[in-house]
């Protein structure tokens, strides 16, 4: 995105013109990624200048095609109008019309392009502006119309006009997604040894960051991004410099954290091996960023587009956990932070909830010590408040309590001081299938833990429960509630035989 405070070259207008400017980019891009979010979306990005006052506007009526030849030949006729006829050619390509009247007509993209590979800088400029506005256009045949420009496009993500380079980098992710025709030939072109050399040139522009992160994204949610651009994202120097990105600057906002977190995102979803990208800090990283947003949730700074970046982190942390990644067991702040998302954005996104605990749940797998740290840390009685709730958070919820008794009696006997057998009689008789299902496994392993809780669950009045369900329910939940009423006879006989 365009960074307003960070581009002092920018005109400027009265002071209240440029706050609801900045508040209308700041609504549009928290909506994109927003998209992004809930659909995975490739979205397009389009820049806008402070000192257009239709800057946020698709644009006016669509020109004409003799127009358009107007001021092609306006643009060509040379002398001290040129830019400022580039300036009116890119207003009007913001008609979606007009941008097809333009790619048709004759000579104008030899036009543009030429305008671009230019000497002067304003013109060059504007070029590139007027190739950003036919680069958001939703037509593939505009798209494919920009492709000549790919070479000069690519060249100035080396050049020495940060704003130049910026503009650039959009007008490349908005092409990116358009066809494997315009893929296939940027990267032919050299797209990612190029957007490897920009980011290590401009590590320190976290608006040039962005832009990066962004174009990078849109390069690896391609379909065909697995057999033909991961490979060549990993075998380049760009990942350490998108890890490094991670980290939020608390005066520039989320936007490169968010960007370089996707594009993380997508690469560890789709790689079949990241035990490079572990390696290379990716997991340490996403750890104790982890860390530093559950601080900031848990003393309420929820602004800013916070949970934009939080989705993400998430995704990436679970796969990576997967993946056979370690984490420090001792870092208990990991376990706090999850809690925090799942319990704070509850009601607000319950979905992000959900995956707080998808994550907690790969954090718990097989670790001792991250389910020792649940039980000292008095989280279980919270992971228990989740049962209630539907839409995926209490079946989550139960596959970590279930990790947890998994560990063997000490465990489930905490399980059940915390109150777990007395909500387990609640999910039993819940409508939904795989909460049944995963409410008998997890008591299962209660019961055998001790003759305690078994008569803990009997004093409950837990066996008309399983009695209900062995001959009521599904085939698999009729089995296992058969089976544990067998080990609950079974185990009652031997402590009545023990006490006769």
């Amino acid at each position: 995105m365009w960074r307003l405070k960070t581009l002092h070259h920018k005109a400027s207008g009265s002071a209240s013109d440029l706050e609801e400017f900045k508040r209308k980019r700041r609504e549009f891009e928290k909506s994109l990624r927003q998209a992004r979010r809930d659909r995975q979306l490739i979205s397009k990005r389009l820049l806008q200048n402070v000192d257009d006052e239709d800057s946020v506007e698709t644009g006016s009526a669509p020109l004409s095609p003799e127009q358009i030849r107007e001021l092609i030949r306006g643009v060509q006729s040379g002398g001290e109008e040129k830019a400022v006829r580039l300036a009116s050619l890119r207003k009007a390509l913001r008609n979606p019309e007009t941008q097809l009247t333009f790619i048709k007509s004759e000579n104008s993209m030899h036009m543009l392009i030429g305008q671009l590979s230019a000497h002067n800088a304003q013109c060059q400029l504007e070029a590139a502006h007027c190739l950003h506005e036919l680069s958001h256009s939703t037509h593939a045949s505009v798209g494919q119309a920009c492709l000549p420009a790919g070479p000069y496009l690519l060249t100035y993500l080396s050049g020495q006009s940060t704003k130049l380079t910026e503009l650039c980098l959009y007008t490349l992710g908005n092409l990116c997604p358009d066809s494997a025709v315009v893929r296939e030939k940027l990267l032919a072109q050299g797209i990612v040894s190029a957007l490897a050399n920009c980011i290590h040139n401009q590590r320190y522009n976290l608006a040039v960051v962005e832009a990066v992160g962004f174009t990078l994204s849109q390069l690896l949610q391609a379909k065909d991004a697995t057999e033909k651009i991961i490979p060549a994202v990993l075998a380049s120097e760009i990942i350490p410099h998108v890890i490094s990105a991670l980290t939020p600057d608390p005066e520039f906002g989320f936007g490169p954290a968010i960007e370089c977190m996707w594009c993380l995102h997508y690469l560890v979803s789709r790689n079949l091996d990241n035990s490079m990208l572990i390696a290379q800090g990716a997991l340490s990283q996403c750890s104790a960023v982890m860390i530093t947003l559950g601080g900031a949730v848990a003393q309420g700074n929820l602004e800013g587009g916070l949970e934009l970046l939080i989705w993400p982190l998430l995704r990436c942390l679970g796969n990576l956990l997967v993946s056979g990644g370690d984490v420090m067991p001792e870092d208990t702040r990991l376990l706090a932070a999850l809690c925090v998302f799942s319990q704070t954005y509850l009601h607000l996104h319950p979905a992000l909830s959900r995956e707080s605990l998808w994550a907690l749940n790969n954090l718990t797998v097989g670790s001792s010590g991250f389910c020792s740290g649940l039980l000292l840390l008095k989280m279980v009685p919270i992971l228990i408040q989740f049962l209630s709730f539907s839409k995926g958070i209490n079946t989550m919820a139960l596959r970590v309590l279930g990790n947890i008794a998994h560990h063997g009696t000490e465990y489930c006997v905490g399980l059940t001081q915390a109150g777990l057998l007395g909500a387990l009689c609640a999910t039993l008789k819940m409508a939904e299938p795989e909460v049944v299902t995963l409410s008998l496994e997890v008591l299962y392993m209660l019961l055998s833990s001790s003759p305690q809780v078994i008569e803990e669950f009997t004093r409950l009045n837990g066996v008309p429960l399983l009695e209900a369900i062995q001959y009521n329910s599904e085939e698999e939940q009729r089995l296992k509630a058969a089976y544990i009423l067998e080990h609950l006879f079974s185990s009652l006989s031997e402590v009545e035989s023990l006490s006769s």
